[in-house]
């Protein structure tokens, strides 16, 4: 056998095995200040992974290591060994997690980043080359880390983003239902709002059953439903061909699978969020009056958790979160995806410059090559984004920004201007304890309205007149 083909030397009879580079004998070490000299520099692969520590500590300091579980705790050993307590890596996909939380129970900080802030110099893209960049990248403190919030609620996050994918796919499962019923030209889904309420559920089980008859199938109807029971019988009038019914049978079947999944989701997010020593105690410090409770009021939306999320949103947070516009539904969900400790970010503006909701440009030489918003993508700045487009219709102040907003700059920058708002305030109401005041919204109203009114007089100076009020004229 050839010195080219034999097989990488290991470090004994386990361990992370010793990666050699072809010209590694031929590199001359090169010293340059250093930050964190206790850093190392991880390649993340489906496969395996490369590691490399500062060329001091070991005689082969980048090593090769399978992405087994006992491998991983055998690559976390040969890092403490060599004494390193931070390590950098990429968030490649999902493979990082496991050598995350690995590096997590031995000691070892990670420092997770994006991979478009250490892009690799040319010539130098293989793995044994990249872990290396990494790892002199993470020494030089050239590395930020990302946000991952706290143990305890990752598994939140991670429940609620599965009760989100059952909930896209009990959707997709309802709109198959609505092709089955509108290729037998049952109109019934157009004639009521939602067929997973009381009513549609109720006709689409009689139909499954081999009821036919309209008259009797429009008779199953709520007293709440807009439509006459004379509108709802001519819709239940169709083709009741065989291949269709047993689609909308299976498809029903499915959704109800779907629903009771969920179901057993919510109950498991509900013991974790009750598990979370509270901030405040409802029974000492009731919760605020409710300015929302026509919406509550309101039938309950079918992706909606069953437990009270108003309550167990006041007990984690301290303040109520819900009374702020266009949160209503979502403040568990912005738990799970930044937590409820708001002095990892300094300011508001450090907040809303990770949402990427802020303004932000290019300069080079002196000119401004490019503006815009941040292209970003962040699960939690769309969350603020998704309740700033919900406001179109709110008669509420953060409504008639976004109206305002819209005249002006356009839906979608208006939307992130809101949400841009919107994001202030929850940072505001978490960090400093204070519950939301919509009255601070007429001081706000009441000096746009003398701004409004000085640009008027500037502008009728500038052309020779003179404003007068109304009541003044008189």
């Amino acid at each position: 056998m050839s010195k080219r083909n034999q097989p990488p030397a290991t470090a004994g009879k386990s361990g992370p095995k010793i990666a050699k580079s072809k010209r590694a004998s031929q590199r001359k070490e090169t010293k340059h200040p250093v930050f964190q000299p206790n850093a190392a520099g991880i390649d993340i692969g489906a496969r395996e992974i490369y590691v490399a520590v500062p060329a001091d500590r070991d005689e082969h300091p980048v090593r090769k290591c399978e992405t087994f579980t006992g491998d991983l705790h055998q690559m976390a050993e040969w890092l403490v060994h060599c004494g390193i307590t931070t390590a950098a890596m990429e968030s490649t996909g999902v493979y990082w997690i496991p050598v995350y939380e690995v590096l997590e129970q031995y000691g070892i900080k990670s420092c997770l980043t994006n991979p478009r802030n250490m892009k690799n110099v040319p010539g130098k893209r293989t793995d044994f080359h990249e872990c290396q960049w990494i790892q002199y990248l993470h020494s030089m403190g050239l590395l930020h880390s990302a946000f991952r919030p706290d143990g305890e609620v990752c598994a939140v996050r991670s429940l609620m983003r599965h009760r989100n994918d059952l909930v896209e796919m009990a959707s997709q499962h309802v709109q198959h239902m609505q092709k089955a019923l509108t290729q037998m030209n049952v109109q019934f889904h157009h004639a009521i709002s939602d067929i997973t309420g009381l009513t549609g559920l109720a006709i689409l089980d009689a139909i499954v059953a081999g009821e036919r008859d309209p008259a009797v199938l429009a008779k199953l109807r709520d007293p709440h439903i807009k439509a006459s029971e004379e509108t709802l019988r001519k819709s239940l009038e169709g083709n009741w061909r065989p291949e269709h019914i047993l689609a909308l049978k299976q498809r029903l079947l499915l959704y109800r699978a779907y629903r009771d999944q969920i179901n057993d989701c919510d109950q498991e997010i509900e013991k974790r969020v009750a598990a979370f020593e509270a901030k405040v105690d409802p029974a000492e410090k009731p919760m605020p009056e409710d300015r929302k409770q026509k919406q509550r009021k309101r039938k309950k939306k079918s992706g909606s958790p069953d437990f009270d999320m108003r309550t167990e949103a006041y007990k984690l947070f301290g303040v109520d979160l819900t009374q702020i516009p266009g949160l209503m539904m979502l403040v568990l969900m912005l738990f799970s995806e930044v937590g409820r400790d708001m002095s990892r970010w300094p300011t508001a503006a450090h907040f809303v410059s990770w949402l990427g909701l802020c303004p932000d440009n290019d300069i080079s030489g002196g000119k401004v090559l490019w503006r815009g918003a941040r292209r970003t993508k962040s699960r939690a700045g769309t969350l603020f984004r998704l309740a700033a487009h919900s406001l179109h219709r709110d008669q509420t102040p953060m409504g008639d920004y976004l109206r305002r907003m819209k005249a002006k700059l356009g839906p979608a920058a208006a939307t992130t201007a809101t949400a841009h708002k919107i994001a202030i305030i929850f940072y505001t109401m978490v960090s400093k304890q204070v519950e939301y005041d919509a009255s601070l919204w007429a001081q706000r109203d009441a000096m746009r309205e003398k701004r409004i009114e000085a640009s008027l007089q500037r502008r009728a100076a500038q052309h020779g007149y003179k404003l007068v009020p109304l009541g003044a004229a008189a």
